[in-house]
């Protein structure tokens, strides 16, 4: 019922539920119907999404004639199936080189990517899209010096991620809780090269060598098939990843639906 409602005295109240498909809901092991009209779904899952009504009906009774009178209100909701979306790092180093050309400089790089690999392999995460430049670099008061721009990003499916789940259906939090502390190393990790850098080569500058304060990262998010972010549709939730609605599908980890007039269920990850 509604709060104007609910402040009222409600005398022989009954409660119709009905689903997305149109037809009365009952009790099982997934939903549960309260005596006082609650409605309580379990392992709430994409096809569940829709259109949800509730008719309230209830009595007045004349006090002087004791006459009785049903009357009947509806009340519809809309609910959606939704999670929370799967976290990704975009990460971005400078080293400084001799030259930009040579077989070091590739060297590095592919040093460079496996040493991050086992620092965060335990957590089912890795190092996928590297890449990297050489650029000449003028730097205030110093020669033009040549500097490899690296970029990678960090994110937590590595081969069998779905081990670290335990089971579990929701396995986001497991993920984004595994991909923070991998972020967390890799800081940690070029905060102690420079550290290194400053302390322990007696000012003896290797010719490759980590660039202070050139870590830089973001965190990007995507959602998995069949979900996607709309500001606009769900303004309350404007960061989860909302199933996608009859008429749209996302197919990967986009964060956008794409519109298909053809589709007709919630979730569809495909166009027909």
């Amino acid at each position: 019922m509604d709060f104007k409602r609910a402040e009222k005295e409600t005398v022989d109240p009954t409660y119709l539920w009905v689903g997305p498909n149109e037809k009365p809901l009952t009790g099982n092991n997934r939903i549960n119907i309260t005596e006082t009209g609650k409605l309580m779904v379990k392992d709430f899952l994409e096809p569940l999404s829709g259109l949800y009504t509730c008719t309230l009906s209830y009595k007045t009774i004349k006090a002087e004639t004791q006459e009785e009178k049903i009357v009947k209100q509806r009340y519809d909701f809309m609910i959606f199936a939704y999670r929370e979306p799967d976290y990704s790092y975009q990460m971005a180093v400078r080293f400084t080189t001799k030259s930009c050309i040579g077989r070091y400089n590739d060297l590095l790089f592919r040093v460079l990517k496996k040493i991050l690999d086992n620092l965060i392999s335990d957590l089912s995460c890795h190092v996928i899209e590297p890449s990297y430049k050489c650029h000449f670099v003028k730097i205030p008061k110093h020669h033009l010096i040549h500097e490899l721009f690296i970029a990678f990003q960090v994110n937590p499916f590595a081969p069998g991620w779905k081990g670290a789940c335990n089971d579990s259906v929701d396995c986001e939090d497991i993920t984004n809780r595994n991909i923070l502390q991998a972020r967390d190393r890799i800081e940690e990790f070029f905060r102690s090269q420079a550290y290194i850098f400053y302390h322990d080569f007696n000012k003896t500058l290797p010719a490759m060598h980590f660039v202070d304060h050139s870590f830089q990262v973001i965190r990007m998010d995507s959602c998995r098939p069949g979900f996607g972010k709309n500001e606009g549709l769900h303004s309350n939730c404007a960061s989860c990843c909302v199933v996608c609605s009859p008429g749209t599908f996302s197919p990967d980890v986009d964060v956008t639906c794409q519109t298909c007039v053809s589709i007709h269920i919630y979730g569809a990850k495909s166009c027909p």
